[in-house]
């Protein structure tokens, strides 16, 4: 089907990017000032910023509760941005979403960014929080109130890269507490040589995401130390997928990224990992976080909630 004509009158308004090399600073200001204030948001029974204290530091998280109850299953989330842009309020409404449709405590991730932050400091924020919930997310007075059965990760974009990779490492540490992969729309392959993948050719221009500028988007991540051989930075990469979390793998028709996410799927399932993937016919890059009020689209928040639950 063509792209949602939302998506493509929303494109056709856009302006050009200025000229000159990207500036992450203005970039991510931009981001900010569309953030809706607080009383428009989609309410949600509790949310609440915290700090954790991890064996990465001190990183900062917003900790949404979908119900009176003492406990919940547990979702991390990861926001995306090309590991230099995002945070916990442009993705704010995401978790919301998610919260309330999956019922889980959603704890977003205000990891640190590139290029401020080399390689692996954004990733290590995200394993360490993981890590600190299955230590202590039982504990009463930390705030998170895991109920100890479901722990699962998620992201978008950049984020579900780093999703994917604290599997992963939780895998090889030898960590069995994440039961639960969800990657929307993934970036799991920083080599970006069109010629890996059919999608990087046939959604190349006119869709958002450029296969242009998805190398200089990436630079401040691969600049600071980020190898794209390395499993950790591009997890398709990763030798041996068994024994991997279930994967729930969303991918959008028209995204230069789509091959690389449905090919990873395929790569789990022949490694023996349950796993889900779903494309979003008339979707482009980043619909979940920009299109997700649609309702063609908005449909992916209990379609993860199902996954959750088993029945995906």
């Amino acid at each position: 089907m063509p792209l949602h004509p939302t998506i493509a009158r929303f494109l056709a308004d856009m302006p050009a990017p200025p000229p000159g090399p990207l500036n992450p600073e203005a970039m991510r200001a931009g981001e900010e000032s569309h953030v809706p204030a607080p009383e428009k948001r989609l309410p949600v029974h509790t949310v609440a910023d915290l700090t954790l204290p991890t064996t990465a530091g001190e990183v900062p998280v917003r900790v949404y509760t979908p119900s009176g109850a003492e406990t919940h299953p547990v979702l991390v989330y990861f926001h995306g941005g090309a590991f230099f842009l995002g945070s916990l309020n442009t993705h704010d409404h995401v978790a919301r979403e998610l919260a309330n449709a999956t019922g889980c405590t959603v704890v977003s991730v205000g990891y640190r960014r590139a290029p401020e932050h080399a390689f692996p400091a954004g990733l290590d924020d995200c394993y360490a929080v993981v890590r600190w919930i299955a230590g202590h997310g039982r504990e009463p007075g930390r705030g998170i109130g895991w109920d100890g059965q479901v722990l699962a990760v998620a992201g978008d974009s950049s984020g579900a890269n780093f999703a994917a990779a604290v599997a992963a490492m939780a895998q090889d540490d030898g960590l069995d507490a994440i039961t639960h992969q969800v990657l929307y729309y993934p970036s799991l392959d920083l080599d970006f040589d069109a010629d890996r993948y059919e999608s990087l050719k046939t959604n190349a221009q006119g869709y958002g995401l450029e296969t242009a500028l998805l190398k200089p988007f990436n630079a401040f991540y691969t600049d600071s130390g980020a190898d794209p051989a390395d499993p950790r930075v591009s997890p398709i990469r990763r030798q041996d997928l068994s024994g991997l979390p279930p994967a729930l793998i969303v991918t959008a028709e028209y995204d230069p990224l789509r091959d690389e996410g449905e090919a990873y799927g395929r790569q789990l399932a022949e490694a023996g990992v349950p796993a889900t993937v779903r494309r979003y016919e008339g979707a482009g890059h980043g619909f979940v976080q920009h299109f997700s009020w649609l309702p063609e689209f908005h449909g992916v928040f209990a379609e993860t909630a199902d996954f959750l639950r088993g029945r995906g």
